[in-house]
């Protein structure tokens, strides 16, 4: 290629950012950043800017806020552009076909799971809730089904015995970067990496967290509901009723030992952590958080509430 390769990126949350540093310390030119629109956010719920318009105005790049792609006016301001590529991380917004064809290299997407498994919305955190050993990036050319596109580059990882759905997310962002920036120096060279179809028959859908998925059910099994508490750390995080109070339940752990109590009954416990039997198990809650109050550990919350100490756990 005899000139700078001209790029787009659109991307909205923070798991984004990284990427777009790869894109903006690629070689090539950034010539504009696409995101979503100001959105209202905290208890004043005033206007707040993306973490990716964040980064692009103090990197200096042109931004767009388009509220959909389907605008022909958008689609026009997108071409002015004139991309060679369009990277598209955590974008949020669906990109029309007459979107995907207007890069001469096409759109590619870092998705963060190893495809096909885990399309969609929420990839990290349900990988974590099924209890996958593995997860990982993919950078994918798309089109126009979702997530259905060839994988040009993969990356995995192990998914650890206490990730959560944090921390993960935070691996991934990084790895997703990594993955991106060898795939854009590589078609700086000239080299398109080799594209390969997806399996069709182990396809799985990572469907949009929704806060009622939070609210544990003692009648499952402990294990799953510990994997349940550290995906949705640290949102929606898992929620509880327990001991006549409704908690945010930050981290638990799983023990493999007969309930001896109905699901959902309050076995006790000490500084170590509170024992609630499951219908298989026992979860032992490590950390909680009070209506209105702050995460604490469970021996400062069993001091609050003594009678919930005995027997110990």
């Amino acid at each position: 290629m005899t000139r700078r390769l001209r790029l787009v990126f659109a991307g909205t949350p923070e798991f984004a950012v990284p990427c777009l540093a790869a894109c903006r310390d690629c070689g090539a030119e950034l010539v504009a950043v696409y995101t979503q629109p100001d959105r209202p956010a905290g208890r004043g719920r005033k206007l707040a800017a993306s973490p990716v318009k964040h980064a692009a105005l103090e990197a200096g790049v042109a931004v767009e806020q388009p509220r959909t792609l389907k605008d022909p006016d958008a689609q026009t301001t997108l071409a002015g552009y004139r991309p060679d590529l369009l990277v598209v991380v955590a974008y949020g917004l669906i990109l029309p076909q007459a979107v995907l064809d207007l890069p001469t290299l096409g759109c590619w997407n870092v998705h963060a799971s190893l495809l096909p498994r885990w399309r969609g919305a929420a990839p990290i955190q349900r990988a974590i809730v099924a209890g996958d050993h593995e997860t990982g990036v993919d950078l994918m050319r798309m089109e126009a089904g979702l997530d259905t596109g060839p994988v040009l580059m993969e990356e995995r990882i192990a998914i650890t015995a206490h990730e959560t759905g944090g921390s993960l997310h935070d691996r991934l962002s990084v790895l997703g970067a990594k993955v991106l920036a060898e795939g854009l120096e590589r078609i700086q060279h000239g080299e398109i990496p080799p594209a390969r179809a997806q399996a069709g028959d182990s396809v799985t859908y990572a469907h949009k967290l929704d806060k009622s998925e939070a609210r544990l059910d003692f009648t499952r099994p402990a294990s799953e509901l510990e994997r349940i508490v550290r995906a949705f750390d640290p949102w929606p995080v898992a929620d509880a009723q327990i001991g006549g109070e409704r908690l945010r339940i930050w981290s638990a752990q799983a023990l493999d030992r007969p309930p001896g109590a109905p699901p959902g009954s309050v076995l006790g416990g000490d500084r170590e952590g509170l024992a609630i039997a499951c219908g298989d198990g026992v979860l032992r809650l490590l950390s909680v958080q009070r209506p209105g109050g702050r995460q604490i550990a469970i021996g400062d919350y069993l001091n609050a509430r003594p009678e919930l100490r005995a027997p110990a756990c």
